[in-house]
């Protein structure tokens, strides 16, 4: 399958990319751990089979600090001992926020209640601005084909600055 159209190529895709990529500012800037950003990012892409955002996200979790081991369980989060009972509660909003369609309530009140048990006004108004720009992300590079594997750490803001 070959990559559809270049949203870095074209002078209106760059465009939009710019100005997602400066919402998605807001986000690293906030108080929500770097860890749970990616780790939240990676859950959702993978649910969205995304290929080109879980590359991008398992890279830059790993080159901010992230283990191969943890990186590698996230697909079965529920299943392993090695996230802490905030990133459980991260990786099960992003999850039931992820697939709003397989429940007619979206997040439960259980999983809000847990994210609200952990983390701040902040950090829980950085957590549902990601998981919403993620999953466009997601969207977006899966209407146009965007496929993994070539990523590198950094690639994506660069690419927006017109560094390559």
């Amino acid at each position: 399958m070959e990559t559809r159209f270049d949203m870095f190529g074209n002078d209106v895709a760059l465009k939009f990319a710019k100005r997602f990529a400066n919402a998605g500012a807001v986000i690293t800037e906030s108080p929500l751990p770097t860890s749970v950003q990616e780790l939240v990012s990676l859950r959702a892409s993978q649910i969205n089979g995304c290929g080109w955002c879980v590359d991008m996200h398992t890279k830059e979790a790993a080159a901010h600090g992230e283990s191969a081991e943890r990186l590698n369980l996230v697909a079965v989060w529920r299943e392993t001992t090695v996230f802490t009972a905030a990133e459980r509660a991260a990786l099960a909003f992003a999850e039931e926020g992820t697939r709003l369609a397989d429940a007619h309530q979206g997040v439960s009140d259980e999983t809000w209640a847990a994210v609200r048990e952990h983390y701040d006004d902040d950090q829980t108004a950085a957590l549902v601005a990601l998981l919403g720009l993620i999953n466009a992300a997601n969207r977006l590079a899966v209407i146009v084909h965007q496929r993994g594997g070539s990523y590198q750490p950094g690639m994506f803001e660069a690419a927006l600055s017109g560094q390559s």
